[in-house]
């Protein structure tokens, strides 16, 4: 290269601009350092500037290293473990139960919970995961759980896309309707927990229908009302699959994020077609 005329050398600014990209996204230094093949004094040294130049090899495999690549020892954001372990404790799974079952301390599990760390390790984000796929298809027996959880509105496992839940843009979905006005009303109707999106939604259209005499306003918020009464035909529909699939009343009651009485109530409103039939 020399001969060539070429440097062995990859300018250090260069350098400096693409390790803070893949820190912004949530990289770690040790993350960064282990993607690329480098020591993590490499990477810190880039960071503060101490470094004057770098050599071509380790600067390419530094800036071959894409963005949000991170591995299952990197630091990763708290909350998607901590999304999971309150969905567990929504449906009933305290976190004695959390900690006897697999190899995590009880505290680990209250911090996570409490919202105390903003970052967890990458293993016991693995851990977390595995433990909410183990126990988020069955209700644990902690009331003590689920009075926290309804007091603090976590959502439990059915409302969330399990694919999603790290990503900090998802919220629950726990009516259906979830973000329009339809699913205001089905919170209130159904006494489910309240959610922001659902709130707003509601703000939103009493600005958007604030304008009509109040007789037509009146009206309107009728009928809006009353769309929410149809979750109940939803709610019968869903059930039925569940229990064809093998569920018990009592797991799909908790999978609905429903209570068990009703799951009964909306059966026997909303029969199946044959059933209705027969009768």
């Amino acid at each position: 290269m020399r001969l060539a005329g070429e440097s062995n050398l990859t300018p250090v600014p260069v350098l400096a601009a693409h390790v803070n990209i893949l820190i912004d996204s949530g990289m770690s230094q040790c993350g960064i350092a282990r993607t690329a093949g480098v020591s993590q004094s490499t990477i810190s040294n880039i960071v503060a500037g101490k470094l004057r130049s770098c050599l071509r090899s380790k600067g390419e495999r530094i800036l071959a290293v894409r963005p949000a690549t991170i591995d299952d020892q990197s630091n990763k954001p708290v909350l998607g473990s901590a999304r999971r372990l309150q969905a567990l404790y929504a449906i009933g799974h305290g976190g004695t139960a959390i900690a006897a079952r697999f190899d995590i301390h009880r505290s680990t599990v209250a911090q996570i919970v409490n919202g105390r760390y903003g970052e967890v390790n990458g293993f016991i984000a693995a851990q977390i995961r595995d433990i909410y796929t183990a126990m988020s298809g069955s209700p644990g027996t902690s009331t003590n759980a689920l009075y926290r959880a309804r007091q603090e509105g976590w959502a439990p496992p059915a409302a969330w896309d399990d694919d999603r839940l790290d990503d900090p843009q998802a919220r629950p979905e726990w009516t259906g309707h979830c973000g329009t006005d339809r699913g205001w009303w089905t919170h209130r109707q159904q006494n489910i927990p309240g959610c922001s999106a659902c709130d707003e939604a509601h703000a939103r259209w009493k600005k958007e229908h604030g304008h009509l005499p109040r007789p037509e306003f009146m009206a309107a918020l009728s009928a809006s009302k009353a769309s929410a009464s149809r979750r109940g035909e939803t709610i019968a529909h869903d059930g039925r699959e569940l229990l064809d699939q093998g569920y018990t009343f009592e797991h799909a009651a908790e999978r609905l994020g429903i209570t068990i009485p009703h799951l009964h109530h909306e059966l026997r409103r909303h029969p199946a077609p044959c059933e209705s039939e027969a009768a």
